[in-house]
């Protein structure tokens, strides 16, 4: 349980919760940069899903008595306990649910959690190394906590979905090494000192091994135990993850309509781009022409330096002028991700002290030569300014937030949705100045309308519109999504099927991106009217980026009156 007094105010309380909370979940505290936290792993079994709910039990009721002392009216206070209670309830609601059961995913699941932290924990010394050891030993452990809430999950007929299931079998063989190379661990430990070379190694080992044995068991157990059964959830499940990941409770139905108006308005927008490239083509047609003829990075290393560059270009034309950035906010570093992993680019943030900064990670799934039109806009939204200045800015102002909103409290659909606003603001200010990085930039935005379409469409199995120009009148299933995806994006085939396995896996999470946009729209458009001419938009995006995390209802509330 977390330590507050009983005068406690919920800033405190919230605080008081996240020290609790990196106990039980030291990837999160490493993400944080607690060097505590990187000897250990969480407990991922049934018994540490149990005491995370009853950490949230207990927080929930010192946030009850915390609204009730002198001070919590405060604008500062009250807004952190709007978000820590909107965020445990949803969270327990899951957990209740015994969704942790069936984690299952090609991206978001305890053995990603898992492997992605050791790219967040330090290196820097042989004290470094030597936690290392401690962490890698403590994989396996790890994995057979997962492994027996999977287990229990099969007992009481709470699974994952087949099709997820199978893409993270094979991933867990890539991870090992069974693929081809010394696997993820092993060349992990390759970097770290002679003096530690055995314990490492064998480290390592035992970890590799530990994820071949899961592998294992997920393929002659879990498997053949759901063949057959649906990877699609149903509404009442949908609606749980949906406000898990939105912070709100939506109405779907309005939400599928919306992403179905955006769809029209985008394909219209794509045509007129789409015809300054390849007169007389459509927008995918010109696409693939880009694709072979379009300009382009050659090499890893260098399309890594090119997106550095990106982001360093955009960090200098937009500071002073439409935000303004501390130093330490200004460094953001880019990788090429681990492979393995799905195939969508993704950031990870600094840490509390930025002696680790923000960094934006692409997947090159063994391409070597890359479109400019799929990077430029995929880096605002990313890196800047995206979400790195947001989530180095609530780094920046934890302080004066609260450690809570800065970190643990983050509503995904908040984030993803300041990403797509990003994306759109530097559409408006000029910065996509050509037909060839405009497609590119439109096609994205299609790409976050399609998932609104095909992930609350299938998964609730709805009617296709009869102005549709696919399928009018069918219902929803995961292969008709999956065509519909695939013939609306350019993005190519292995990038779709990751895609549709990873909403599949992730109910609700990948609507937030457009749902997500509105309501940043929604509130930028209300502080504007309410302004007038007085209207500072550089000062609006500071005070927004410094308010942490909400809800997309309470965000909305919240903008508007900046």
């Amino acid at each position: 349980m977390s330590d507050t007094s009983s005068s406690a105010l919920p800033r405190q309380v919230a605080d008081a919760y996240v020290d609790a909370y990196i106990e039980l979940d030291p990837i999160t505290g490493t993400y944080l940069g607690v060097a505590e936290s990187s000897r250990r792993l969480p407990d991922f079994s049934p018994a540490g899903q149990a005491a995370m709910a009853a950490l949230i039990r207990s927080t929930l009721l010192e946030l009850d008595a915390a609204e009730q002392v002198p001070g919590a009216e405060t604008d500062e206070e009250r807004r952190c306990a709007r978000l820590l209670r909107e965020r445990l309830t949803a969270e327990l609601a899951v957990i209740e649910a015994e969704e942790g059961l069936r984690a299952v995913s090609n991206i978001h699941s305890p053995a990603h959690s898992l492997r992605d932290v050791f790219s967040a924990t330090p290196t820097a010394t042989d004290e470094d190394w030597a936690a290392v050891v401690d962490r890698l030993r403590a994989v396996p452990d790890a994995l057979e906590g997962y492994r027996a809430s999977l287990a229990l999950g099969l007992e009481r007929k709470l699974h994952g979905g087949p099709r997820p299931a199978a893409t993270f079998i094979g991933q867990l063989g890539t991870w090992a090494g069974e693929n081809g190379g010394a696997g993820f661990f092993q060349d992990f430990v390759a970097e770290g000192p002679e003096a530690l070379r055995a314990e490492l190694d064998g480290a390592a080992g035992q970890a590799a091994a530990a994820l071949v044995a899961l592998r294992d068991w997920m393929r002659d157990v879990y498997a053949p135990a759901i063949e057959g059964a649906p990877d699609t959830v149903g509404r009442e499940r949908y609606a749980r993850w949906a406000r898990q990941f939105n912070g709100t409770d939506l109405d779907l139905d309005e939400a599928y309509a919306y992403g179905w108006s955006e769809y029209h308005r985008l394909l219209a927008e794509m045509k007129t781009e789409a015809d300054k490239i390849l007169p007389g083509a459509g927008p995918w047609e010109a696409l693939a022409h880009l694709d072979v003829h379009g300009k382009h990075v050659e090499g890893v290393d260098e399309v890594r330096v090119w997106l550095q560059s990106l982001m360093d270009e955009a960090i200098e034309a937009l500071d002073g002028t439409h935000f303004e950035l501390a130093e330490r906010v200004r460094k953001v570093e880019s990788r090429i991700a681990p492979a393995g992993g799905a195939a969508a680019p993704y950031y990870t943030g600094p840490s509390e002290d930025f002696s680790r900064p923000g960094r934006t990670w692409l997947p090159t799934m063994g391409e070597t030569r890359f479109p400019v039109y799929d990077l430029v806009s995929t880096w605002y939204h990313e890196g800047v300014p995206g979400h790195h200045l947001q989530i180095a800015q609530w780094t920046h102002v934890a302080d004066s937030l609260s450690r809570y909103q800065a970190s643990v409290g983050q509503v995904s659909a908040n984030a993803e949705g300041w990403a797509l606003y990003a994306e759109r603001l530097m559409d408006e200010l000029g910065y996509l100045p050509d037909a060839e990085r405009r497609l590119g930039y439109l096609d994205a935005q299609m790409m976050r309308a399609c998932r609104v379409i095909v992930d609350i469409g299938m998964h609730l199995e709805l009617e296709i519109p009869a102005d549709s120009p696919f399928h009018p009148g069918e219902r929803w299933t995961p292969a008709l999504a999956e065509e519909f995806f695939g013939s609306h994006s350019g993005r190519p085939a292995d990038f779709v099927e990751s895609e549709l396995t990873r909403y599949l896996s992730m109910p609700g999470q990948a609507i937030g991106y457009k749902l997500g946009e509105r309501a940043w729209l929604l509130g930028r458009e209300n502080a504007r009217k309410a302004h007038g001419d007085a209207f500072d938009l550089k000062a609006w995006h500071m005070a927004a980026l410094s308010q942490g995390s909400l809800g997309l209802d309470d965000l909305v509330d919240e903008l508007s009156k900046l």
